[in-house]
């Protein structure tokens, strides 16, 4: 029997898609593949949200207090989706669904040269983004690029497929005083947390 997301408690040796819905949410505290398997990956992401945003000690278990606070997580750290709207002014904002199963020409069929246009986000790449809102908090994050369909990809002489869904970039306004230097330091702690928390890899 499958299970919505918030019907049980999960735990260990659960499996479902509501257990790959909690590994989608959990994405920035220790992420791993949202297979649907309750796993010790799983649980090490539970333990780290435990201990880290709700600050108990950590049992592994999603019970209703955990379930409540990653809806608690959400609303703290809130996205703004008008930010990460195409701004070609043709499509809806997240592109017309085109070339699927088409890749870059001369490259390998592999999903980072893949041209279809997701209609949306990758969910789990914003829960992601949460993570870091969290663990860095004496950043203003904005969004400096998200969603940018082909057409937006030809305007302005691109041919990357990652944001076709499947990445945004987030910038830290430099303060007054700073440098490009500061700048380039505050990158590589930000990518350096994502790496550590959220299982990011560095490069496609």
């Amino acid at each position: 029997m499958d299970f919505q997301y918030g019907e049980r408690e999960l735990k260990r040796k659960c499996k479902g898609p509501d257990v790959a819905e909690l590994q989608l949410r959990l994405a920035g505290f220790r992420g791993t593949v949202p297979d649907g398997d309750f796993g010790p990956g799983t649980e090490r992401q539970v333990m780290t949200f435990q201990s880290d945003f709700m600050g108990v000690a950590p049992t592994g278990v999603v019970d209703r207090a955990t379930m409540r606070a990653i809806d608690a997580f959400a609303q703290r750290f809130p996205i703004d989706f008008k930010a990460l709207k195409c701004r070609c002014g043709e499509c809806d904002g997240f592109g017309k669904r085109r070339f699927k199963g088409s890749y870059i020409a001369g490259k390998p069929k592999v999903e980072a040269f893949h041209r279809y246009e997701y209609p949306g986000v990758h969910r789990m790449l914003l829960w992601a983004a949460r993570a870091a809102f969290f663990y860095l908090p004496q950043h203003k994050f904005v969004v400096s690029s998200a969603y940018r369909c082909s057409l937006d990809n030809q305007q302005h002489g691109r041919s990357s497929t990652n944001h076709h869904g499947k990445a945004i970039d987030l910038d830290i306004p430099l303060l007054p005083g700073e440098s490009k230097r500061d700048d380039m330091l505050k990158c590589d702690l930000i990518r350096g947390r994502l790496v550590e928390t959220a299982h990011a890899q560095i490069g496609w």
